[in-house]
């Protein structure tokens, strides 16, 4: 009898017991991942809540995968034309707009190859070291060059011999010995702050420039103002230079007393180691006296 009631206890004693490891194991699955769910759940609400405003963020993605791949595909499309195209390397260096290329501060040490439409070039702060007739040889339509700043040693005579429009040059800042052969349209030449010499300067270079109106040699090495001078001048600067005389067929002419030069507005001459009192017949054709030092 007291077998009977062991056999009973034991056998209502193991399934209480059995489950016991199940329920334990249970608990410790909640505890160990059951924060990190409702963590995840919570930080994904607060970002719709902060973030979306109300909106799907899923109709968001598309819209910029979209436009994402719509300017993808116009660059694929458009390469080859650039690369077929022989004007563009220029453009995509420099900035090419309505006839005029910008090349300012780009480092080069050339000409770049320009658009045939070109009218003025703006080739400022660069390394250029020489100017050649190939440079704008087939180049007809310009109007305005711009060398300001760059290492410009020489320039071939020919350089600008076929630019009949060419109305307006800026060698400035450069390293310039002497002037090139000029084109006979040119207003504006802007040679200042170079090394150029009287030497450097032919007797005929201006001679024939009959609508040059500026020019500008300051801060030179000039020992004499250049010949020849044209009627056509109004502005002329020579200050800060080697000049030690002028002439009286300088500005005026020697055999005329009657000559007046009236175009001319300004001559800069402070800075030259020259005292223009010791000549007055140089300037009596003048309506305004030379800038400078008279005593």
């Amino acid at each position: 009898m007291k077998t009977m009631r062991s056999t009973l206890l034991l056998l209502l004693f193991v399934p209480l017991t059995q489950p016991a490891p199940s329920v334990q194991q249970d608990s410790h699955d909640i505890y160990e991942y059951g924060p990190d769910n409702s963590e995840e759940t919570m930080f994904s609400q607060d970002y719709e809540d902060k973030y979306q405003d109300g909106k799907n963020i899923k109709e968001k993605v598309p819209m910029y995968d979209n436009s994402f791949q719509l300017q993808r595909d116009e660059t694929v499309t458009s390469l080859p034309t650039k690369i077929e195209n022989d004007e563009m390397p220029t453009c995509l260096l420099c900035v090419c707009l309505s006839g005029s290329v910008y090349c300012e501060e780009v480092d080069i040490d050339a000409v770049p190859p320009l658009p045939k439409e070109s009218a003025y070039l703006y080739a400022r702060f660069n390394r250029i070291k020489k100017l050649t007739a190939k440079d704008f040889a087939d180049i007809p339509n310009l109007r305005r060059l711009d060398f300001t700043g760059n290492l410009i040693e020489d320039i071939e005579d020919g350089t600008f011999s076929k630019l009949s429009l060419l109305e307006e040059l800026s060698l400035a800042e450069n390293q310039l010995l002497r002037l090139p052969v000029l084109p006979p349209n040119l207003i504006l030449l802007n040679a200042k702050h170079n090394k150029i010499k009287s030497r450097g300067i032919k007797a005929n270079t201006f001679k024939k420039l009959n609508k040059l109106s500026f020019l500008y040699l300051d801060h030179n090495a000039l020992e004499s103002v250049p010949p020849n001078l044209p009627e056509s001048l109004r502005i002329i600067h020579l200050q800060f230079n080697n000049i030690t005389s002028v002439t009286d067929d300088t500005f005026c002419k020697a055999n005329d007393t009657r000559y007046i030069r009236d175009r001319i507005e300004e001559i800069r001459l402070e800075g030259n180691p020259i005292i223009l009192g010791k000549h007055p017949n140089s300037f009596i054709c003048l309506k305004r006296l030379p800038i400078g030092s008279y005593f």
